[in-house]
């Protein structure tokens, strides 16, 4: 069997060095907030080109403590309005939810799967507060029309990075930090993954910075004082000194994973499969190859008996889940069809030139 993703074989690269970490961690005696989370956030910001890289427990707090935050600074309230794309999985969703805001779902663009940025201003309206454009796949949005957008009507920029570790627009801006605050994750299947959940904040803003560091600590700065009723949701010493670990090989791994996507782009010849397109290299990290075909289920059901595992991100679309029943009236024709055609195909920088070359063997003979 062709693995979507062997977990395994990516971590035996670097066991060597985790083990080093793990023993460093504990030995250190120090497991929470200590000297390898500093490391570590300090290494993201510098990778990310931020000047704060803020550990917290995964991605989806990541994004609460986000919204959370400017609720607390007095930029955002119960009510306002953040847009959102409608084809995004479920978590950028949940996170404005989660702090009695609105999502506002817009389309995406079909030929690249990202929130479509002509189609946003038509959803500003005088309680809208921000924009969260999600990198999905692994695939920059078009940040500068965003961007546009947000100076004009004043909005925030929320990115959701969870999947686009790395990616970097022509002038090597890199995700998280185009807007004024990101989200990440480090679910183990990430392009940067840790050995269990953790995720990140990157900023520019001191005040937010300041703030989120308190949030995510039951809302205290100081030991004992809370300034506001904070979770807790911190990057634990062990999570970030494996981070640090794999941090060093991410462009070494996101270079693999573009060299398969480069072979799955130009040797995939099939009138039945709709390919991704990207518009710059190094804009994509290829979190996901996905491809688009109106027999996905058959699709699915021919690679699986041929040995080929894949996964469907996502089946289900957000204004057709049922904790959002109150949107399940609501019509959103691109979306609805970007969730019923895409397939997901393995790739990872372990997948053998072999595994490749009989994924596309097997997906130019689908009949």
């Amino acid at each position: 069997m062709i693995k979507f993703l062997d977990l395994y074989k990516i971590n035996q690269n670097h066991k060597k060095e985790l083990l080093q970490a793990f023993e460093r961690v504990l030995d250190s005696g120090w497991y929470i907030m200590g000297n390898e989370l500093k490391q570590f956030e300090s290494n993201f910001a510098v990778y990310c080109g931020v000047k704060h890289a803020i550990g917290v427990a995964n991605g989806l707090d990541a994004l609460i403590l986000i919204i959370r935050a400017y609720k607390e600074l007095g930029l955002f309230k119960d009510g306002d309005e953040i847009i959102v794309p409608a084809n995004t999985y479920i978590a950028s969703i949940l996170a404005i939810s989660a702090n009695n805001l609105v999502p506002i779902l817009v389309e995406p663009d079909l030929s690249s799967y990202n929130i479509d940025s002509k189609l946003i201003e038509e959803k500003i309206t005088d309680k809208t507060v921000a924009i969260l454009p999600v990198h999905l796949y692994g695939q920059l949005c078009d940040m500068n029309a965003i961007l546009e957008i947000a100076k004009k009507y004043n909005l925030k920029v929320i990115e959701d990075c969870a999947q686009s570790h790395g990616a970097t627009n022509e002038d090597g801006t890199r995700a998280g930090n185009f807007g004024d605050a990101a989200g990440f994750s480090f679910y183990p299947g990430k392009n940067l993954g840790a050995l269990g959940d953790a995720g990140a904040i990157t900023t520019n803003d001191d005040k937010l910075a300041n703030t989120l560091r308190a949030l995510l600590n039951y809302g205290s700065h100081e030991k004992y004082k809370n300034k506001y009723k904070g979770i807790n949701s911190r990057l634990d010493e062990l999570q970030a000194a494996l981070l640090s670990v794999k941090l060093e090989k991410l462009d070494q791994e996101t270079e693999a994973r573009r060299e398969v996507a480069e072979r799955y782009l130009a040797e995939i010849n099939n009138d039945k499969l709709i390919l991704p397109k990207i518009n710059f290299r190094k804009s994509h990290v290829w979190h996901l190859f996905v491809l688009r075909t109106v027999e996905r289920d058959r699709l699915y059901q021919y690679l699986l008996s041929n040995n080929i595992q894949t996964v469907i991100h996502y089946p289900i679309p957000p204004n057709k889940q049922e904790a959002y029943i109150e949107w399940s009236d609501l019509s959103y024709p691109i979306s609805e069809q970007i969730h019923s055609e895409v397939i997901s195909l393995p790739i990872s920088p372990v997948i053998s030139a072999s595994d490749v070359s009989e994924v596309i063997r097997v997906l130019n003979e689908f009949k």
